[in-house]
């Protein structure tokens, strides 16, 4: 326990406290407002869309690289 030998210093430490109250309820809002729009639907379809797309990319690269082609079945 901190032992405080004047008025200033008490004073000092509450303002501290005061200021990193209000950091921590300033990084509280920013990081619900940072969740509401990762869950908004648009940023939802377009991270769906976005990753369609990458894997998209990712295996007609790796059908390039070795070689792989499609296997046509006829009934």
């Amino acid at each position: 326990m901190k032992e405080y030998s004047s008025f200033e210093e008490i004073d000092r430490d509450l303002k501290i406290l005061k200021l990193q109250n209000q950091i921590d309820k300033e990084e509280i809002r920013l990081s619900i407002e940072h969740t509401k729009e990762s869950l908004s639907p648009i940023s939802l379809v377009g991270g769906l869309f976005g990753s369609i797309l990458q894997k998209a990319f990712v295996l007609k690269a790796v059908s390039k690289i070795f070689g792989v082609k499609k296997v046509v079945t006829s009934r």
